[in-house]
């Protein structure tokens, strides 16, 4: 199988001093790499950078904070390893925009870039139009730093999530329909259907409340120890990474391919074939080997693809001692009883 590499692992090499030029032939590259792979060769192989910039394209070995002195966060903010957080946003609110996940301004974005700061997309901005000079610096009250456009609004949700939730590094909400027809409805998809799913996604529905509320960020916040997808009912679907943006963007993908899927098989007429306990488990090994959180960890085999309204599923309850028998009547029990004594004594 070809290796898929990504902006993020190119930016992985050059900090660890490799070389661009002995990636593997047969490697698969993200559009975002292949951008930044021509930027770097437009410049000799040097790390892209904005105008005026200079440095290498790491992270910055001291961590920033909100209370770091201005000319530190402005210098951060324009650096290459800043920029480059930048284009990635950029990069996967093409995306969405192409993929049709968000509409008019929809959507936003954010990654962690210190201890309680965060790079986030402006509001009113298409996203498909987006450019890394819309970016803004903002700290974890919402209160924007630096920036020449406004923040999102829906800045805090982000904010409660990466503050609840220390391995949020990248989040990502938008509106992919098929999903947010799910969110709608108030309905989590049901499980147990598709590998790809299981393994990255992990799905919890959160009560509707006003977009961009304190209220809305602290429902999310709470979800994100157990689920790092989060349908917010009536309002569209959040994503969180630990590792980047472009995997928060991933879950946003599969998740919107996996409720398109069970719904076109819903209307097939068949039924709907279903992963056993064993396979559902090893499917929970390999996501918690990856490091993603997910609610079933603990849960028996039995227990994995219960999937409540959309199907019975079973449980590991040992039947209780003197517990009457499911579907058995006592009242036509003891008619039968009392007319097979009658048979029997004609029969003497």
């Amino acid at each position: 199988m070809s290796t898929v590499i990504s902006a993020r692992d190119i930016e992985d090499l050059l900090a660890k001093g490799g070389d661009i030029n002995n990636l593997p032939t047969d490697a698969i590259l993200t559009p975002s790499a292949k951008d930044l792979l021509r930027d770097l060769k437009r410049h000799n192989h040097a790390p892209a950078k904005p105008a005026a910039a200079s440095g290498p394209l790491t992270a910055p070995t001291t961590k920033l904070n909100s209370k770091s002195p201005k000319a530190e966060l402005e210098a951060f903010f324009n650096s290459p390893y800043a920029h480059s957080l930048k284009e990635q946003i950029c990069e996967m609110g093409h995306r969405l925009w192409k993929r049709a996940y968000v509409d008019g301004n929809g959507g936003n974005m954010a990654i962690r870039v210190g201890e309680d700061i965060a790079i986030c997309t402006p509001t009113l901005v298409s996203k498909g139009s987006l450019k890394p000079a819309d970016m803004c610096l903002v700290d974890f009250e919402g209160n924007q730093l630096l920036g020449t456009k406004k923040r999102t609004s829906e800045i805090l949700m982000h904010l409660q999530m990466m503050k609840k939730q220390p391995k949020a590094f990248a989040t990502c909400h938008c509106h992919p329909p098929y999903a947010t027809a799910f969110a709608v409805a108030n309905v989590a998809p049901p499980t147990c259907m598709l590998p790809e799913y299981e393994v990255f996604c992990s799905v919890g529905v959160a009560p509707y409340r006003t977009p961009g509320s304190p209220d809305m960020g602290k429902l999310v916040a709470d979800m994100t120890d157990d689920y790092n997808t989060i349908l917010m009912a009536n309002h569209g679907v959040v994503t969180w990474s630990h590792n980047n943006i472009e995997e928060a963007y991933w879950r946003m993908e599969i998740i919107e391919a996996y409720c398109r899927t069970i719904v076109v098989a819903g209307q097939l007429g068949k039924p709907i074939n279903t992963f056993t306990g064993p396979q559902m488990k090893e499917l929970l090994n390999i996501k918690q080997s990856l490091g993603f959180v997910d609610p079933r960890y603990n849960l028996k085999e039995c227990e994995l693809c219960d999937t409540g309204e959309w199907r019975p599923g079973a449980t590991c309850q040992p039947q209780q001692s003197g517990a009457p028998t499911v579907g058995l009547d006592a009242d036509a029990e003891a008619a039968v009883k009392a007319i097979t004594d009658q048979i029997l004594a004609q029969m003497k």
